[in-house]
This record gives C-alpha cells, sequence and structure tokens, in this order.
C-alpha cells in the first residue's frame, strides 16, 4: 500500500512535465512559423531587388536612407554612417540626384536626420543633394512620408542586407516603386549584428500586420515634394493606407 501510494505522485509529475514538454513545443513550432515565415517571405520578395551600386539602374531618382541610431556622442553608429556612405557612392556615381534621409527627431538632443546629413557633407555630398525627413521614427514611417509628404515615387532604398526585405516590402506596399543597394560596406560587432537581425523577425511581423491589416498613418504635414513638378495630391497625403 505504501508503495502504491508513492507511485501516484510520481506518475503525476511524470504526467505534468510531458504535458509542459508538449506545450513548450507547440509554443517553439508556433513562435517559429509565426515569426520565421514573414521573415523568409520578405527575403524571397527582396532578393530579386537587390543591387550593388555598381548595378543599380539609373532611372530612381531617389535614394532614401534608413535611420539606424547615433552613439553617446550624437555621431552616426558604424551602421548609420556606411548607410550614409553608400547613398553618397549612389549620388557621386550619377545614380540619384536627391538622397532623402529619414530618422528621428523626437527628442532635442536626438537628430539623427541632422547626423547623417553631417557625415554626408564630410563625404563630400552637396547640401542641395540632401533632403531631410525628421519623422522617420520607423520604416514604415519613412515609406509613407516618403511618398505622402514628399512626392517620391521611385527610390532606391539604402540599407544592410538584414534590414532591405522589410524595407523592401514596407515601400513597396505602400505604393513606391523602389530597389535596394546593401550598405554593408565593412564587418559589423557580432553583438550588434546579432540584435539587428533578431530585431528584423518581430518588426518583420509588424511591418506586414501594418501594410496589409492596420494601415497606422504617421505624422504627417504639408507636402515638401523633392521635385516641385511631382507635388503629391490629397489622396497621396491622406489616410488611405
Amino acid at each position: 500500500m505504501i508503495a502504491s501510494s508513492k507511485s501516484k505522485p510520481r506518475a503525476s509529475h511524470k504526467k505534468w512535465l510531458k504535458v509542459s514538454l508538449t506545450v513548450l513545443v507547440i509554443l517553439i513550432i508556433a513562435a517559429v512559423v509565426l515569426l520565421g515565415v514573414p521573415r523568409l517571405f520578405t527575403q524571397l520578395y527582396a532578393q530579386p531587388r537587390i543591387y550593388s551600386v555598381t548595378d543599380a539602374p539609373s532611372d530612381y531618382p531617389v535614394a532614401v536612407v534608413f535611420g539606424a541610431g547615433l552613439t553617446r556622442s550624437g555621431q552616426p553608429t558604424a551602421i548609420l554612417q556606411d548607410r550614409v556612405a553608400a547613398a553618397a557612392d549612389l549620388y557621386f556615381a550619377g545614380k540619384v540626384k536627391k538622397i532623402l534621409m529619414s530618422g528621428d527627431n523626437r527628442f532635442i538632443y536626438y537628430n539623427e536626420p541632422g547626423a547623417m546629413q553631417d557625415y554626408a557633407l564630410k563625404l563630400g555630398v552637396p547640401e542641395d543633394a540632401i533632403v531631410l525627413d525628421y519623422a522617420g521614427r520607423r520604416t514604415y514611417d519613412t515609406c509613407y512620408r516618403a511618398k505622402a509628404i514628399f512626392g517620391v515615387s521611385q527610390a532606391i532604398l539604402v540599407t544592410q542586407d538584414f534590414h532591405l526585405p522589410r524595407a523592401l516590402f514596407t515601400c513597396n506596399a505602400l505604393g513606391m516603386t523602389t530597389i535596394g543597394v546593401s550598405a554593408d560596406l565593412r564587418p559589423y560587432k557580432l553583438i550588434s549584428l546579432t540584435f539587428w537581425q533578431a530585431r528584423e523577425l518581430p518588426a518583420t511581423l509588424v511591418a506586414l500586420l501594418d501594410a496589409w491589416i492596420f494601415h497606422p498613418v504617421p505624422v504627417l504635414g504639408t507636402p515638401e515634394p523633392i521635385f516641385p513638378a511631382e507635388t503629391p495630391t490629397p489622396q497621396q497625403t491622406g489616410s488611405n493606407h
């Protein structure tokens, strides 16, 4: 009787452990599908749309540079420096006429577009070739505002390989015609690259939801077309996305 009574808790514990492991496996599979499939989809979507600076066509008048953070001293991070440098290369190669630098400037001491411009000027890009977007708080906002505020219909997106799939999908889903140029100009710190790669998993899922379901409207304002002849219409600046 004593042995029998002891076996019941053991059997119950084994059953609980088995159920817990089953639930854990299901959750892991669900997470892989939920996060991995969107990432795979955008990678496949972007693959034929990515070029080198040399191979990029010349019929896209604007290069769009996405913010990627500043150092404590207010300078562009290595990743952001390379994005600006790649866009500068496109400009010097005659591939684009203007560079739209889009980043976050919500706080007085955090000015991504301004830091990007300063770095581009050091590289020799003329100031009149640079356009600043101070409300590019995330990739979706940059793409939306590029079309709605700055009248961009065709553009080369300049960012790293880990970000190009989401950027290309988002901008094209919002009605722009875009291709991408990789800004991977150096080896990056493993911890930094791991962070950015991991970040893309949930960010890509959110990008698909925003483009296909939620259609959020970012901070807008008065249209400032890069090329005045392409002034966006009220429908382009409004809430149909």
